[in-house]
């Protein structure tokens, strides 16, 4: 079987229980339970196992590359080295790309990081990341199980992988990933996002104090976190209350203008001042 036809599937099967979902009753809770869970461990080891067999095919290419030269003069002897201390350079731009919105950028950082240092677990768990944020979700998928299979109680990946369910709907296993990000305490910045994401998920379902909550707590934690602001306005505007959606905008567009959040605040605030409804991702 191809990727591809896995992949159909896959998707054949997520379709079948999605139609069987539609008209379920209480009685078909505990079967379709079992299927849902078995369906994603199914697919969770067909991303490990592809994420293997990707790893494997890196071992074909190197091989590939041992072969012997058709020219006559021998090739030099190369060392590949580690160079920990320039990968870090792109690390850091990495993430800057990340923090200043910029996935796309950051992609290209850190997979020149790993081009330096291949396999550091902090440059690959911001690139699931910033694969993650470009709506990469399988390539991100795959970066951060790899990730796992190292270290599995990584929080970053725990925080993004809780985010990637969430964008997918499976909110149960979000909860379970976000959750366990934020009992290890272990990573302040994956303290900060896994608010911010359990923020978002309860504002999905519409649970706006909930949601306003974890927004308040991320504020707390990273009082510079402006898409937090950009939140709370939003569950302020979802539910009607458009004086103090319009009080969250301005407190997030006065913190930092220039700040990509701060500019989205400052416009949602523009277009509810003007009595305009607001278009920007509401």
């Amino acid at each position: 079987m191809t990727a591809q036809e896995l992949l159909q599937a896959l998707e054949a099967r997520y379709d079948a229980i999605d139609a069987r979902l539609e008209s379920a009753g209480a009685g078909d809770r505990d079967a379709l339970r079992q299927d849902i869970v078995g369906f994603f461990r199914e697919t969770e080891s067909a991303i490990e196992g592809l994420a293997a067999l990707k790893e494997r095919i890196r071992g074909l290419v190197e091989r590939y590359k041992a072969l012997p030269a058709p020219a006559p003069a021998p090739a030099q002897p190369q060392t590949i080295v580690s160079d920990h201390i320039g990968s870090s350079t792109y690390v850091e731009r990495g993430w800057t790309a990340i923090a200043s919105g910029d996935p796309k950028r950051a992609v290209k950082e850190l997979e020149r990081a790993l081009e330096l240092a291949p396999n550091d677990p902090h440059a690959e768990s911001l690139l699931g990341w910033a694969q993650m944020l470009r709506e990469q979700y399988d390539d991100a998928l795959m970066t951060y199980y790899k990730v796992l299979m190292k270290d599995p109680n990584n929080p970053l990946a725990r925080v993004n992988l809780g985010y990637i369910c969430l964008k997918k709907g499976i909110f149960g296993e979000a909860i379970e990933h976000l959750s366990r990000a934020i009992r290890q305490e272990s990573d302040r910045k994956a303290q900060i996002y896994a608010h911010l994401y359990m923020g978002m998920l309860y504002l999905e379902r519409e649970m706006y104090d909930d949601a306003r909550s974890f927004f308040g707590r991320t504020l707390e934690l990273g009082p510079g976190m402006l898409e937090a602001w950009w939140e709370t306005g939003r569950a302020y505007y979802l539910e009607g209350r458009l004086a103090e959606a319009a009080d969250a905008w301005r407190t997030g567009h006065q913190a930092n203008r220039f700040n990509l959040w701060g500019e989205r605040c400052g416009k949602a605030l523009a277009q509810l001042e003007a009595g305009e409804p607001v278009t920007d991702g509401v």
